[in-house]
């Protein structure tokens, strides 16, 4: 490796230094120093910077020849973290795909946030049950962050919003937006406990589901609270029948003839407008 400023110029792609952008998995990565927590990998310019602006520590970083200049004054306060660089087909052997924007950086994942501190700080909150692809964690996040959702509470079988699909997907409003897990080995148990503290904080909870007995999007009784929190249920099957029946409206968006329902992303965004914009407004 060369080296000038602390930019490197990678010559051997196996290098140890570069392991964790080409030698680990999303879930190697969220426990790379287990027990004392994990790496999660930001991607383009613009969503390194709003890491950095909401106190992530960054670690590496790798960039196109043409971006290293730029990353270097990213990293302005970190004069000591490392710049790899390399042209764009060297990097993406490194990767194994294209880089959108030509700069990786590898920073350290921040520790868990609380859920109850979450629903206390909010009055809207998206709730997310084993919403299992990345993508749309991260679309959701964004158009949670969009469109006035204050918080947003996930199981244990959802996606993890650090992978980096979700997060580039998200445009960085993982970064903006707090989130918490909910469930096993968190302060608040799925469903049972969180349900009753978001009951006792004064939130209205909505289950959104195709079912014909539920309420149309539009029902005045869903906003008559101060607080609401949307529920969302994995691709395909949905909320479970025992979240449903815990909370206070099942909700649904009224379709065209012969559509039964719209993906758990576009469903969101749908759904976060009707129901935030009372909030939004005050």
């Amino acid at each position: 490796m060369e080296m000038k400023d602390n930019i490197r110029q990678v010559t051997d792609i196996s290098a140890p230094e570069l392991a964790v952008f080409n030698q680990s998995s999303e879930r190697q990565l969220a426990h790379y120093f287990e027990p004392h927590g994990g790496i999660f990998i930001a991607e383009t310019g613009e969503v390194i910077s709003l890491a950095l602006q909401a106190g992530m520590e960054p670690l590496a970083a790798l960039a196109a020849n043409g971006k290293a200049g730029q990353m270097r004054r990213l990293l302005e306060r970190w004069p000591h973290i490392p710049v790899w660089t390399a042209e764009e087909s060297v990097l993406t052997n490194i990767t194994g795909y294209r880089l959108t924007r030509g700069m990786l950086c590898a920073m350290r994942r921040p520790a868990p946030a609380d859920p109850r501190q979450i629903i206390k700080n909010a009055r809207s909150l998206a709730i997310l049950e084993n919403v299992m692809n990345p993508t749309n964690v991260g679309a959701i996040i964004r158009s949670a962050a969009a469109l006035g959702v204050e918080g947003i509470l996930l199981t244990k079988g959802c996606s993890d919003p650090l992978y980096r699909r979700a997060i580039r997907v998200s445009t960085g409003n993982v970064f903006k937006i707090p989130w918490a897990w909910v469930g096993e080995d968190t302060p608040l148990s799925w469903p049972q406990g969180t349900l009753a503290m978001l009951k006792e904080a004064g939130f209205t909870t909505a289950a959104m589901t195709p079912g014909e007995n539920s309420l149309p999007l539009d029902d005045p009784r869903l906003t008559a609270g101060s607080k609401v929190a949307v529920l969302l249920g994995t691709e395909g099957e949905g909320l479970q029948q025992q979240t449903i029946m815990a909370c206070d409206y099942a909700v649904r968006i009224p379709m065209s003839a012969g559509v039964d329902s719209l993906n758990v992303a576009a469903a969101s965004a749908v759904t976060f407008w009707q129901l935030c914009r009372k909030k939004r407004n005050m």
